[in-house]
């Protein structure tokens, strides 16, 4: 599945518009991940524990939504776009949606 984050895609014919995709993965820290965090606001650093929660929260979202348009007979998603939420504290939902389309091969 092509993903582009534009609204066409260079080289290709957009044939058919699907419709809205999108998929979303709710994630929550682990109270390790929490107690690191807690000493890194003290000196300063990066979150690798949130990071690696981010990133996978993303990973999720992406498959769910290439789901949704493969569901829908599209071959190609364009728009992209990511959104991420606080949802309660130590929990965050990662948000991916855009446009199914069908594109010339």
């Amino acid at each position: 599945m092509l993903i582009v984050t534009t609204d066409t895609v260079p080289g290709k014919e957009i044939i058919e518009v699907k419709g809205l995709v999108k998929g979303s993965s709710v994630r929550c820290k682990n109270i390790g991940r929490d107690i690191g965090a807690s000493f890194k606001n003290l000196v300063g650093g990066e979150l690798n524990g949130y990071n690696e929660m981010l990133t996978e929260a993303r990973q999720i979202a992406i498959g769910r939504m290439v789901d949704e348009a493969k569901g829908m007979g599209a071959n190609a998603i364009v728009g992209l776009r990511l959104m991420s939420s606080a949802v309660m504290a130590g929990a965050a939902e990662m948000v991916a949606y855009g446009t199914a389309v069908v594109i010339n091969e």
